[in-house]
């Protein structure tokens, strides 16, 4: 009866000393609650005790978290109409106010922060314009963001260490778009414009060079073809003085063949001269 009884004792306070303590790991924080009551908070990872029954722990990760968000639609300074895609980076640094504000979960945490997030980058967005954000350094834009959230977050337990965008892209049914598109077409058709008054002045260019150097060889054929003439006049000129001086009265008859010949070539002609003209002299039948 007594061996019972000590054992009964020995599982009972095992039991107590197994509900009593708890470990807190690495990369956990903790907190005691006391009948749903905060009676400890940001306990350090180790070896923990707590009283059985009446104290409960919440453990939490300490670590990094990832808060990742659909891209939202902003307005630039301009009124242009751009949507980013972004994610923050945080951790609980309050335990005891982070379960306050949310209850201790995190899809609560979440929902709370995703629009002081998304207002404060819609303020910065508003007072840029599309250029700055595309080209401008963002790392000014986050700096200038996580005081601001960090600030407004306070009540919620939390830090956020980091804010990225990850891409700044323009909606399809963006007036961006479409004024991108008509100025290219406005450039494409004034450069095919361009393209065209450039051919066209070639193409003049072309023509007149192609009429002076077709000028110039029509004349400097014509040239060539007087000085040949003219050599060949010369030269028959030659020859016929030879043939004269050698045989005068041959040269005078075959003279006067040539211009019987071109006289009567079309067999049309009629020549009214007198029987006696020195013309006529060698068609005489006295000859």
């Amino acid at each position: 009866m007594k061996n019972s009884l000590v054992i009964g004792l020995i599982v009972a306070v095992l039991l107590g000393l197994m509900g009593s303590v708890f470990v807190v790991r690495e990369d956990q924080t903790a907190m005691v609650l006391n009948l749903g009551r905060v009676v400890r908070a940001d306990l350090k990872p180790g070896l923990h005790f707590k009283i059985p029954v009446v104290e409960s722990v919440r453990v939490f990760d300490r670590r990094f978290q990832v808060l990742d968000t659909a891209p939202a639609r902003y307005f630039t300074a301009e009124q242009k109409d751009v949507s980013v895609d972004f994610f923050a980076i945080g951790y609980i640094s309050d335990v005891r106010a982070f379960y306050r504000a949310t209850g201790g979960e995190e899809s609560v945490a979440n929902s709370r922060l995703a629009p002081i997030i998304t207002d404060s980058l819609r303020n910065q967005i508003n007072s840029r314009t599309l250029q700055q954000l595309v080209s401008g350094d963002r790392s000014e834009l986050i700096a200038n963001q996580l005081k601001g959230i960090n600030a407004a977050i306070k009540g919620l337990g939390m830090q956020i260490t980091d804010l990225r965008i990850k891409q700044i892209d323009l909606p399809t049914d963006s007036q961006v778009i479409t004024d991108v598109y008509e100025r290219m077409r406005a450039q494409r058709k004034q450069e095919a414009s361009k393209l065209r008054a450039e051919g066209e002045e070639q193409a003049l260019t072309i023509r007149a060079q192609a009429d002076r150097e077709s000028t110039v060889i029509v004349a400097d054929a014509e040239r060539d073809a007087q000085k040949l003439r003219g050599e060949g006049d010369a030269e028959a000129a030659r020859i016929y003085g030879q043939a004269g001086s050698k045989d005068p009265s041959f040269y005078a008859f075959y003279r006067s063949l040539e211009a019987y010949r071109g006289s009567m070539t079309d067999g049309n002609g009629v020549i009214v001269l007198d029987k006696n003209d020195p013309f006529l002299q060698y068609l005489r039948s006295d000859r």
